[in-house]
């Protein structure tokens, strides 16, 4: 067994870091509404996130420190009935190995209110606002979890400023797949989702992610994937964020949602980026002219989160300025 990569500690490294550099105005989101969470989750599945540790450690009188982890799941033929007993529930509301902790409802809850209190902060008429979402969120989809995400805080973001009137685009920059914003936007035509990320033929999340994905119904055409191969270096990435970019700009859209993810570094084994890359990436992004709501999403190995994101959000403040 190995110990899992997303943990608390992440958030406590960024905070560090960001103190260290100096300039960051950081404040603790309000609680949020759970009813908000409904713009982009299944009633049920909130449901289950909220009751799941509780009911597996009353049916198995396992101890509060257990993880509630999956062991069946339902067949992809669709034949079946939805269960009604926590145990198979948690293969069916997951797409993963993740396990559900006694923790996992309140943490999950904390980075949505991060998510939507940096949402309010643009539409209030704010330029840039970053949240330390932890744990992430664009692996979640409207009912399901996996990949340490449990919430999508990024497609909440977008659909909230969406609701509010705002053309929103998100543009994902973790080296894997959004697919669960990709999956939460699907068929809506009024958000553009554009996503950067390692060849899911070889990368998690293995099942979704490539070039023929457009959308579907409304949302035909108003997702883009731009799959980039194993160790892609700065000058293969930057020609990619330029063509994200411009479909940001050519869908005319008035916000835009960075998931930012700095697993794109060498260290973290998908992408090829270094050190100095961050800071162009922060100038790229403000090219864009908009807007930004910034959600964290990965990044992990020693020193990456420390060094890249408070290069990307300086980097953002300088060129903003």
């Amino acid at each position: 067994m190995l110990p899992p990569l997303e943990t608390a500690h992440r958030a406590d490294r960024i905070l560090k870091a960001l103190a260290a550099q100096g300039g960051f105005d950081v404040q603790s989101p309000p609680e949020i509404d759970d009813q908000v969470l409904r713009l982009v989750h299944r009633p049920d599945y909130l449901e289950f996130l909220e009751s799941a540790h509780s009911r597996w450690r009353a049916e198995t009188g396992a101890p509060a420190e257990g993880d509630a982890v999956a062991y069946i799941r339902p067949l992809l033929d669709g034949i079946g009935r939805k269960p009604t007993h926590v145990y198979p529930q948690l293969g069916f509301y997951s797409n993963d190995v993740d396990s559900i902790l006694e923790g996992t409802w309140r943490a999950a809850r904390s980075a949505a209110a991060s998510a939507l209190a940096v949402a309010r902060d643009i539409h209030e008429g704010n330029r840039v606002a970053y949240a330390i979402c932890r744990p992430p969120g664009h692996h979640a989809a409207a009912g399901t979890f996996g990949g340490f995400c449990y919430l999508n805080n990024t497609a909440l973001a977008a659909a909230w400023l969406t609701d509010q009137g705002h053309r929103v685009a998100v543009l994902d920059v973790d080296t894997h797949h959004g697919n669960g914003t990709q999956s939460i936007f699907w068929q809506r035509g009024d958000v553009l989702t554009v996503s950067i990320h390692g060849d899911p033929e070889v990368h998690y999340p293995f099942f979704a992610g490539f070039e023929e994905e457009r959308g579907e119904g409304e949302g035909l055409g108003t997702n883009l994937n731009l799959p980039l191969p194993t160790g892609s270096s700065w000058k293969t990435y930057v020609s990619v964020l330029a063509q994200a970019l411009q479909a940001v700009h050519d869908f005319g859209a008035e916000v835009l949602v960075v998931a930012l993810g700095v697993d794109t570094h060498i260290k973290d084994g998908v992408l090829g980026l270094q050190d100095g890359d961050y800071p162009h990436l922060g100038r790229s992004l403000v090219q864009a002219a908009l807007p930004m709501v910034v959600i964290q999403e990965g990044g992990y190995s020693p020193g990456v989160l420390e060094m890249a994101v408070p290069a990307v959000l300086s980097a953002m403040g300088e060129a903003s300025s």
